[in-house]
């Protein structure tokens, strides 16, 4: 399908779904790989229709405006030429039903902790006012504005090692509002002091290192510092686990999010008690283990 193919079709088309319908064959075409924000051509094809209406509520029974044509077919070429996450091209990414700028600084939100994070982390913590949460390697600052504006009595820390990944962070705090209850700190893991926490959450690094070149294109535009984590993909989640017992409150959980290698982390730790979340909305690989639980797990070492 070339991109003439698709300016006739969008300028044909008679209502939103045709225009979507168009987009999605055009990027099937050309074999993108989804996974950055959507997992398939038809919703990546309508995230881009919504960007470029303001995500207004619009009558869908209509053509969208023939002047987003032109715009449109440049997403569409920038996407199949480029390869790059359509939320890199657009600047934009929703997480926790909110929305976020991100850019090839920070990974492209995307994680099952979100669904976590709005349920305020029950059933395992009720989060109570004054309890912390502590994000590590926050990225673009999605899970922590999350926890933020769904658990709004908790004071959120949040850390990331890299400076230009904060600085995204920051965009995204002072957009929400929220420089009085989210504060970020560039550290390696946990931040400096000894607070301690009610629950600490993070989607680490954890691909393993020489499974990165593999890697889809679109996933190659992300930074490796945020995907690698040494030769099985446990290095951060081990360090992880091994710094927090002296970070969470007494009564405190971690939610750890290791993806498809979730199942390699429970056979290496088979001491460690824990649960395998169940998420309804798709989705895998987070486990919560409690500061009694990862005590238990230290002493049996």
């Amino acid at each position: 399908m070339s991109p003439s193919d698709l300016e006739q079709r969008l300028r044909a088309a008679r209502d939103a779904k045709a225009w979507i319908a168009a987009l999605a064959d055009y990027f099937t075409a050309h074999g993108l790989v989804f996974g950055h924000g959507t997992d398939n051509a038809g919703d990546e094809a309508f995230w881009l229709l919504g960007h470029l209406q303001g995500w207004q509520d619009v009558d869908h029974a209509q053509p969208p405006p023939p002047e987003l044509v032109p715009r449109a077919l440049g997403l569409a070429a920038r996407r199949v030429a480029e390869r790059k996450p359509l939320a890199y091209l657009l600047n934009e990414a929703w997480f926790a039903g909110l929305p976020f700028y991100v850019d090839e600084r920070v990974l492209v939100p995307r994680s099952p902790l979100a669904e976590v994070v709005e349920r305020g982390f029950a059933p395992w913590c009720a989060l109570e006012a004054g309890d912390r949460v502590l994000d590590i390697g926050t990225g673009s600052g999605c899970i922590a504005i999350a926890v933020a504006h769904h658990c709004p009595h908790a004071e959120v820390h949040a850390t990331d090692i890299s400076a230009d990944a904060l600085a995204v962070a920051a965009r995204n705090v002072e957009r929400h509002g929220l420089a009085a209850r989210v504060r970020l700190f560039e550290a390696d893991l946990f931040p400096p002091g000894n607070a301690r926490y009610r629950v600490i959450v993070s989607n680490p690094p954890y691909v393993p290192e020489s499974e990165v070149a593999a890697l889809p294109e679109e996933y190659r535009h992300e930074p490796k510092l945020a995907l690698a984590s040494g030769p099985d993909g446990f290095a951060h989640a081990e360090r992880i686990l091994e710094g927090a017992l002296a970070r969470l409150a007494p009564d405190g959980a971690l939610f750890l999010e290791l993806g498809a290698g979730l199942d390699a982390f429970a056979a290496a730790h088979a001491r460690l008690p824990f649960v395998a979340v169940e998420l309804e909305r798709g989705g895998d690989g987070v486990l919560v283990t409690t500061a009694a639980e990862i005590a238990e797990f230290l002493r049996a070492r």
